[in-house]
């Protein structure tokens, strides 16, 4: 059922009946089973999965318009190739000598033998910060004007619009570049073409450039160039730079010290509110994040070695995601990946990071908490991939094939997304509807784990060059661990002073009523046994700018409350319904009341049955 609308009285009961995803089973071919079942359920029936093949290799309409190839390849070739430039006047594109390699240089923490590991492609990509001599990557102005000149620039049926997301906190535009040939470039006008929207995100962390020179590549030759036949089929959103204080700084953090990608849950930074009201507003099917990872720093000093790897990848992985959104992630999009880059010549691996205790030997994925932008934006229905090129600590060093490796990932994703256009809507609609249907039912996973496990990698001798494997111990992301779970409410009540949480449970996308009229309700009111204050933490260590948390222990209690008008109501019968659940259970690091947007415990509770309340849409 659609959650309840202004002044009508609601059981807050679903319509459907779908079973858990886990129940369906797939034959060996790929075709699913009880498919005819799921439809007899008033659900969007699924599309048949392939077991084996990418999405590349799956048969396509006679009458779809000829894409073209990744930038960086051509007809017949297994590994670099020289690539045509772009019919613009000023291509960002260009061919280069195959083969060489950039030498050491001052900036660099090892010597030529390794330098050498990683020659330039075969293209040179330009862009401002791109230019021979040049010290400094493309500046926040320059980067204006490159997406100011492209959106002035109409080209045939294309369109460009720029867009204004808001300010940095020292008053810096973050803008973003609508490219579609839809009839407009407005968000009806998005919605009326039915080509999925896919979202490029650059340089959240303002020390990791590679991307935002990378994503204004991409959006040159979507204007104008290679990938401008790809707008026959999809919409793409381009966001070179989410943090431009920190990129002016050349720091990780925002202007005020936060992480701003592990905010995307709490939303305290105007750059974090920025992405999320996009995301809310254009509902892009797949979410590209371009960053970089550190090459020597504490891998030098822990393993004696250097990263070698040329992309790190990793979909969202935290608890309560879509099942078959992370199938999609993983089939439809990973392997593809994996395979454009060894096309290219290019090294890939699960994306790892190690905490900077000098005496943690251990590695681990990305996270599992509910906080990052990979992590958040697959709560909200997407197929959410990070792409990491090994770039921190080494300065311009590399840059050409770091941008060569980001074009290579985000246009085989371009392409992932034409390719499994129709399935992926079909799967969105089924996740929307089986998540809505959950409420009041089963149990919800209020926090997880990675698992450890033991991994070889392949790292490089400093001195030398060459190969040296090294096996650790892995928290892996991809086998998740409950650590405590409850049964699933109708919804979660506010108190009228829980505003702040409300506003940003409505920037996430949540629908969220007011108490039209008061009554009472059925729920579980949470008893506190414990509390301590603590910092944020993830697998590097103490979250950036997080500041002292709240962290509790408690027992919810079930009893009859009082709903007065006024306050506020968070139905679970809605499609991110799963985000609700991470900002509003409390005993977790990253809710909304241990981060004191819920300043007390008696402010919120769990609703165990349909409430019979008069609601009303919030403004």
């Amino acid at each position: 059922m659609t959650p309840p609308t202004t002044h009508r009285r609601t059981t807050g009961q679903p319509a459907t009946n779908l079973g858990r995803l886990n129940a369906l089973v797939f034959r060996q071919g790929g075709a699913l089973v009880a498919a005819a079942m799921l439809a007899a359920c008033s659900s969007t029936p699924l599309p048949p999965w392939p077991a084996q093949k990418s999405a590349t290799a799956a048969s396509t309409p006679q009458a779809k318009p000829q894409v073209p190839p990744p930038l960086g390849t051509g007809p017949g070739t297994a590994t670099r190739a020289e690539v045509i430039a772009s019919p613009v006047s000023v291509s960002p594109i260009s061919p280069t000598a195959p083969g060489t390699a950039e030498l050491a240089t001052p900036e660099q923490p090892y010597g030529p033998a390794v330098a050498a590991r990683f020659p330039d492609p075969s293209v040179r990509y330009e862009t401002p910060g791109l230019a021979d001599g040049r010290r400094a990557f493309t500046t926040n102005a320059e980067l204006t004007q490159w997406l100011r000149d492209l959106a002035l620039t109409q080209h045939g049926a294309t369109r460009m619009q720029l867009l204004d997301l808001g300010l940095s906190q020292r008053g810096t535009p973050i803008q973003a570049l609508v490219l579609t040939r839809a009839a407009g470039s407005d968000i009806a006008s998005l919605e009326a073409s039915r080509r999925p929207t896919v979202l490029l995100i650059g340089q959240q962390h303002g020390d990791e450039p590679a991307g935002a020179e990378a994503l204004l590549v991409v959006a040159r030759e979507l204007a104008q160039g290679l990938l401008e036949p790809m707008l026959d089929r999809i919409n793409v959103i381009v966001v070179p730079r989410a943090n431009p204080d920190g990129a002016d700084a050349g720091t990780r953090v925002t202007a005020n010290g936060i992480d701003m990608n592990r905010d995307h849950l709490l939303l305290q930074t105007p750059e974090a509110q920025s992405l999320a009201k996009l995301v809310r507003d254009y509902r892009p099917i797949a979410i590209i994040d371009a960053h970089e990872y550190t090459v020597a720093g504490r891998y030098l000093e822990k393993f004696h070695a250097l990263q070698r790897y040329d992309v790190l990848l990793q979909h969202a992985t935290t608890a309560n995601l879509p099942e078959f959104m992370t199938k999609a992630a993983l089939e439809w999009y990973r392997q593809p990946m994996l395979k454009a880059l060894e096309t290219q010549g290019l090294t890939h691996e699960w994306y790892y990071t190690t905490s900077t205790k000098p005496d943690d030997l251990r590695l681990s994925m990305g996270g599992t908490q509910p906080d990052t932008g990979r992590n958040v934006n697959g709560l909200k229905n997407t197929v959410s991939m990070l792409l990491e090129t090994r770039g921190i600590g080494i300065g311009r060093a590399h840059v050409q094939r770091r941008v060569h490796s980001h074009v290579t990932a985000v246009t085989s994703a371009l392409r992932s997304t034409i390719d499994r256009a129709s399935n992926l809507e079909q799967v969105r609609s089924y996740e929307a509807r089986d998540i809505a249907a959950q409420a009041c039912r089963g149990e919800i996973v209020v926090e997880a784990g990675p698992t450890l496990t033991q991994r070889e990698l392949i790292m490089l001798d400093p001195e030398t060059g060459a190969d040296r494997p090294v096996r650790v111990d892995w928290n892996s992301s991809l086998q998740l661990k409950t650590l405590r779970k409850r049964p699933r409410p109708c919804g979660y009540w506010l108190a009228d002073a829980a505003t702040d949480a409300v506003e940003r449970l409505k920037l996430l996308g949540l629908q969220v009523m007011r108490v039209a009229e008061g009554g009472s309700t059925l729920a579980d009111t949470y008893h506190e046994t414990s509390r301590e204050s603590s910092e944020r933490q993830d697998v590097r260590g103490t979250v950036a700018g997080g500041g002292p948390i709240v962290r509790v222990q408690v027992t919810p209690t079930r009893s009859a409350i009082d709903v007065p008008a006024g306050s506020y109501y968070v139905p679970l019968n809605q499609p991110l319904a799963n985000l609700a659940v991470a900002a509003l259970e409390p005993d977790t690091q990253n809710s909304y009341f241990a981060n004191r947007l819920i300043t007390n415990l008696g402010d919120t509770a769990r609703v165990m049955t349909p409430p019979s309340v008069v609601f009303e849409e919030t403004d």
